[in-house]
């Protein structure tokens, strides 16, 4: 009988355990020629052995814990971090995810074939307990690896939108102290935000003190689009600038009545050529055309 079975009494937890923590530097040897370290550290084998020695150390925790089943076991947290990266590394390589699973569910082959030459002598019993419960660890080893890769994925893709957003949001200098934001597709609370905080951005660099946000490309306004409007207008206002919406086209000008909403605070022009005409007016400038003729900025011709 090997030196797992001397504890008693018996346990698959404490025999597996036991093999991890023994047989440390066995398992990470194996572990460092398998695709899923020998592809992502590249540099030195030593550095994959490193990081499976790291992996196994997680592992002893785990196992001893009695949470095999448990993604969140306090044990992986010191490895989930890795694990995902590596996970992502292989993904990026152009793995599909069911590769990168099967990558993972390699490391248990390594883990069984030890253990079972530990207990060889053991009674079958234990053997086929010790097996099961190692193999329900490195399953959840596999679902931590795929929960944190599915994270990191969210992340990456809620970055890009917030990129996105803020790119197809932008804020143009009309002219000194003149900004507008044409606003195209479709408004939801994420963007309308993205659009509130660029524009009150560029009122602070710019100094403006006209900021036009025109409409004409938003296909549909409803009660919380006509909202976020409202408190864009009375942000910018707090932050000293007038805030004109243009582009209203006749049937978001009905929605808008039917729904009740009030603009009648709010300074609204047609297109954004009366917009910014009406801010040059204001600010006391005049446009000479080319035949010397000298008119007021706001008018059309």
């Amino acid at each position: 009988m090997s030196d797992l079975d001397a504890a008693a009494p018996w346990s698959p937890q404490q025999s597996v355990a036991d093999l991890l923590r023994q047989r440390r530097e066995q398992i990470a040897q194996r572990w460092a020629d398998l695709p899923l370290f020998r592809s992502v550290f590249t540099v030195t084998r030593d550095e994959a052995v490193e990081a499976a020695q790291s992996v196994a150390d997680a592992l002893v925790v785990v196992a001893a814990s009695g949470r095999v089943d448990d993604i969140e076991a306090s044990g992986f947290d010191s490895v989930r971090t890795q694990i995902g990266r590596m996970s992502a590394a292989r993904s990026r390589a152009g793995l599909s995810v069911g590769r990168v699973a099967g990558e993972v569910a390699a490391l248990k082959d390594a883990v069984v074939e030890l253990l079972t030459a530990e207990l060889a002598g053991a009674p079958v019993e234990h053997q086929h307990a010790a097996v099961l419960y190692a193999a329900e660890l490195l399953s959840t080893l596999r679902l931590v690896a795929m929960q944190t890769m599915f994270n990191e994925g969210q992340e990456l893709i809620n970055r890009q939108r917030q990129q996105l957003m803020e790119v197809a949001t932008p804020v143009i200098k009309l002219w000194h102290g003149v900004v507008a934001v044409p606003l195209i597709g479709t408004l939801d609370s994420a963007r309308s935000q993205v659009v509130m905080e660029n524009l009150l951005d560029a009122i602070v660099a710019q100094q403006a003190r006209v900021a036009i946000l025109d409409v004409t490309g938003v296909a549909t306004v409803d009660t919380l689009v006509a909202q976020h409007l409202l408190k864009t207008v009375a942000s910018a206002r707090l932050m000293g600038a007038e805030c004109i919406i243009t582009g209203i086209r006749p049937a978001i000008a009905q929605t808008i009545v039917q729904l009740g909403i009030d603009l009648s605070d709010v300074a609204t022009r047609s297109t954004l050529a009366d917009a910014l005409g009406y801010a040059l007016d204001q600010g006391g400038l005049q446009v000479r055309r080319t035949d010397g003729r000298t008119v007021s900025a706001g008018e059309s011709r």
